[in-house]
């Protein structure tokens, strides 16, 4: 669906606002030394807006003893990502997986790896002098430390059976001023570490207050009621940690413990989105954005209607940045980019026929090729295909201009009625992207809404133009 121009336009407005200047960090690279293993596959992978992390780099067959390189484009930056490694102890051998999460911000990095042991620090070094995850590995061992004296006190007085006596309240008092020098402790730790990435996943420590009288479920009411209060939803980088879900997920867990029956948990989780949303929309926009997201999913997950017919209002919110916006608006920038002169993305995607087809590699005889970003299920896109493909199956325009299609169908239907279309229209390369607008292919020339067409010079495959429409096509290589 086209964005509206009103939205288009706040979107706009949005990408001067200070919180998108983390994306002033340069492109970076890891570098990598295998060791200990016959090979190994090695993917990057980031985190996705869905929240989960999605390969962005992928390298096959990197033998013992070799080094590559992989670079991490700016606009994944800074940010936690996850190394994985599919690696075979010897050359017949199984692949095994190994993860291990690194963060980077600033610097490049250099580190020497054992996939069989790669979370374990002396079989996986990083260069002398590398910052963010040397801090966060000397914060966490620090801060195990600290909580674990903190959880003896806790389970001692969750399960002392006298809880009138003395001795019990001295327990009290001592775990009382235990957490406060803790909080304190983070806190200067955040001052101090602030200007690095890892110091963002820091706030998650916060130890709230615990009222030790009363039942369970008022302990639980209380601890909802003061989940949100040492984080900082002003600071749009914690959105780019894993963490954030994993404590939101505890925060859910709050409520379904007071869930009894699955009436009472659809009643309350609408209750617990809310909450959480009121809290985040005083912050920052992303994260605002963020937490609408979170819940959507959720709600639509669980299929809890009354949750999301509660989100209703806020997904109207034009400050609300949710993933969807945030991707509009990256996609209104980068549209500006796509100049005449400049190198086009390469696409990699399989043809109708099943066979791999990569732009840098593609020859044709033709002087241009067109990329047409289309839809099935457009009807707008099938009366500009209407136009187009008898005039480009004109003799001498035929020997001008390659047509390749990439179709942006995604459902069973759009599908369907995609192989349908194509029996018409042969002599042009069609393939589908099966993300459709959420695909690389379409992420990388910044397809908002079908159609969409690109004119490249087909020996160099730099973009000549983006006609809007047939005859600034036919203008255009005239």
């Amino acid at each position: 669906m086209t964005p509206s121009v009103s939205m288009l336009m706040t979107i706009f407005l949005w990408l001067t606002c200070p919180f998108f200047g983390s994306a002033q960090v340069g492109d970076l690279s890891i570098t990598i030394q295998l060791r200990g293993v016959f090979e190994s596959k090695i993917s990057l992978l980031a985190l996705s807006a869905s929240r989960t992390f999605k390969p962005i780099i992928e390298l096959q067959g990197i033998k013992k003893g070799e080094t590559t390189t992989l670079p991490v484009s700016k606009e994944y930056l800074p940010g936690e990502f996850v190394l994985r490694f599919d690696y075979k102890e010897t050359e017949s051998g199984t692949p095994y997986p190994s993860e291990k999460t690194i963060f980077l911000n600033e610097q490049n990095i250099q580190l020497r790896v054992n996939p069989e042991y790669c979370n374990n620090p002396d079989s996986t070094r990083f260069q002398d002098g590398e910052r963010e995850n040397a801090t966060f590995a000397q914060f966490s061992n620090e801060n195990s430390r600290k909580k674990e004296k903190l959880g003896l006190l806790q389970n001692f007085l969750m399960n002392y059976d006298d809880v009138e006596s003395s001795f019990y309240r001295q327990g009290i008092k001592e775990y009382e001023v235990r957490r406060s020098d803790y909080n304190q402790w983070l806190a200067e730790r955040i001052m101090q570490d602030q200007s690095l990435f890892v110091s963002n996943l820091y706030g998650f420590q916060y130890v709230p207050e615990i009222p030790w009288k009363g039942t369970e479920t008022d302990r639980d009411n209380y601890l909802i009621a003061h989940y949100f209060d040492g984080m900082d939803f002003n600071n749009p980088l914690i959105i780019k940690t894993s963490n954030l879900n994993k404590w939101m997920d505890n925060y859910i867990n709050l409520y379904g413990r007071l869930a009894t029956t699955a009436h009472l948990r659809d009643s309350l989780l609408p209750a617990a989105g809310r909450n959480a949303i009121e809290i985040a929309r005083k912050g920052n926009p992303l994260v605002y954005g963020w937490m609408v997201d979170y819940f959507y999913r959720g709600y639509e997950t669980n299929g809890i209607d009354a949750g999301i017919k509660m989100l209703e209002s806020y997904l109207k919110d034009t400050n609300c940045m949710t993933s969807k916006r945030v991707e509009i608006a990256r996609r209104i920038k980068g549209i500006e980019t796509l100049v005449a002169g400049i190198k086009a993305p390469d696409i990699s995607l399989k043809d109708a026929e099943g066979n791999l087809f990569e732009l840098n590699k593609f020859e044709t005889q033709s002087r241009y090729i067109l990329l047409l970003f289309w839809s099935a299920g457009c009807s707008h896109c099938v009366e500009m295909t209407d136009n187009l493909y008898p005039w480009q199956h004109r003799p001498e325009i035929q020997q001008k201009l390659m047509v390749i299609a990439i179709s942006l169908d995604e459902t069973e239907t759009e599908v369907k009625a995609w192989k349908e279309k194509i029996r018409e229209m042969t002599g042009w390369k069609h393939m589908r992207a099966a993300d459709g607008v959420r695909s690389k292919a379409a992420s990388d020339y910044f397809v908002l809404a079908t159609p969409v067409m690109v004119l490249l010079d087909a020996k160099t495959k730099e973009i000549i133009s983006t006609p809007n429409t047939v005859k600034e096509l036919i203008a255009a290589i005239h």
